[in-house]
């Protein structure tokens, strides 16, 4: 009864884990700022680590069913 909603939290935090560090990467692989107002040297640690951040969680709650 409760997978159906753990595989949607699971989904929704993979995909956006994976498009974030995928548009970070891509942000930088073309010198664009990556957050508007930040140095690079800030946002882009806190883009990646927010991106893994959902990766791990999208990977716990599979790990939980």
């Amino acid at each position: 009864m409760e997978t159906g909603p753990a595989i949607f939290a699971a989904a929704v935090f993979l995909l956006f884990g994976a498009a974030l560090l995928a548009w970070t990467g891509a942000r930088v692989r073309h010198r664009a700022p990556v957050a508007e107002g930040m140095r690079p040297v800030v946002a882009v640690p806190l883009a990646v680590l927010a991106g893994g951040t959902a990766l791990a969680l999208g990977v716990w709650c599979l790990a939980r069913l």
